[in-house]
């Protein structure tokens, strides 16, 4: 489960959040492409768009539930 005290600093300010138990797996990028995008520098993704329509907020949901070191929190 993601904590919170743990996400990285690139997340924008909102709802969703990545922390570091992130593995850059590809799963939200691919899941959520406006909402989430990956740091080169430190192999990992980061919410860059917190969601504005209600597509993106169930793709969001969708990369949340579907991250498997469960890395994306939704309580930001």
């Amino acid at each position: 489960m993601a904590d919170i005290a743990n996400k990285y600093e690139n997340n924008v300010t909102g709802k969703y959040y990545v922390d570091n138990q992130c593995i850059d797996c590809d799963l939200c990028r691919e899941t959520a492409p406006e909402n989430f995008t990956r740091y080169d520098d430190g192999g990992y993704s980061y919410v860059k768009k917190q969601p504005e329509t209600p597509e993106e907020e169930a793709q969001c949901k969708e990369a949340k539930e579907g991250c498997p070191v469960e890395a994306i929190g939704d309580n930001g």
